[in-house]
């Protein structure tokens, strides 16, 4: 019990020793203070970066798509997908929407000459991109020689896939334009049949390389 305030007192020497009169509570008030302020000033740039970027929509805003080398123009919401304003703005029907969720490729365009599934790109994204579809491709009695390979190898059954392969197989073509098998087989990959004319489709990528009958 007699040493009971001799201990008290090195508390006390220790916390004077420390230098510090500073309380845990007080220690956590001030960390919260000096985190929260970079957070705020963070904050205050965001916002006013934010400011600065002009809106577009919800409503219908002008749009101007360049399609088989010709201008489209519609007035469209933001949120409209090229699919969309090909088939339903546009009447280009070719690209087909199938999964309508960017898996399948019966949608497949070409945007700047490269495969782009147009239900997973919006309309107003793709104003500055040079659009090329099915119906620029060739015309009945004048068959672009992809779709004459595909006519000549039964390369279609229903035909839903069919000008989404047309068009993957012409951007794959203009890289490769000498394809082995196996470049076909994942080049094309992200193209699905559901008829199961994959041998067709093969074979008329061969041909119209030049490598087939």
């Amino acid at each position: 019990m007699d040493d009971l305030p001799d201990k008290k007192s090195k508390k006390s020497k220790s916390r004077k020793s420390s230098g510090s009169d500073v309380s845990r509570r007080d220690f956590l008030k001030i960390s919260g203070v000096s985190a929260a302020v970079p957070l705020l000033a963070h904050a205050a740039v965001f916002a006013a970066e934010a400011e600065e970027v002009p809106t577009q929509g919800p409503g219908k805003v002008p749009v101007t798509l360049t399609i088989n080398g010709k201008k489209y123009r519609a007035a469209l919401e933001p949120r409209v997908t090229l699919l969309d304003a090909l088939r339903d703005q546009f009447e280009l029907t070719g690209a087909k929407r199938v999964c309508d969720r960017g898996t399948c490729g019966a949608c497949t365009v070409l945007l700047d000459g490269k495969a782009a599934y147009s239900c997973s790109v919006l309309a107003i994204d793709a104003q500055t991109r040079a659009i090329s579809t099915i119906e620029g491709l060739g015309e009945p009695g004048n068959l672009h020689p992809i779709q004459q390979a595909f006519v000549d190898n039964d390369g279609q059954q229903c035909g839903f896939c069919t000008p989404g392969f047309v068009m993957a197989c012409k951007a794959f073509l203009d890289q490769h334009p000498n394809p082995t098998p196996d470049q076909i087989k994942t080049g094309l990959g992200g193209n699905f049949c559901r008829c199961g004319t994959y041998a067709g489709i093969k074979a008329a990528v061969m041909q119209a390389a030049g490598k087939g009958a």
